[in-house]
């Protein structure tokens, strides 16, 4: 007999009210987690820093995490709402 191929994610294809928050946020954290990574880098390397915009960049890191939370919360709200009702 062959396994089921259906899991949890195809049991329901249709994206929840948070979903796109989760995906943006985890787009935005990626950018700034890579502009982190660049702008240690000279730190390592023992070159010039970069300017200032750069460190900006970095922050990006707390604010896709935030905007990723965010859509978890969303979420957790709409199911608590679907359960009630």
């Amino acid at each position: 007999m062959a396994p089921s191929t259906e899991g949890p994610a195809s049991a329901n294809d249709e994206a929840g009210p948070g979903d796109g928050l989760v995906r943006a946020g985890a787009i935005v954290f990626i950018v700034g987690a890579v502009a982190t990574l660049v702008t240690v880098a000279p730190l390592f390397l023992g070159s010039d820093p970069f300017p200032t915009i750069a460190y900006a960049v970095s922050m990006l890191m707390g604010v896709g995490f935030a905007v990723a939370g965010a859509g978890v919360l969303r979420s957790v709200a709409a199911q608590r709402s679907r359960d009630r009702a």
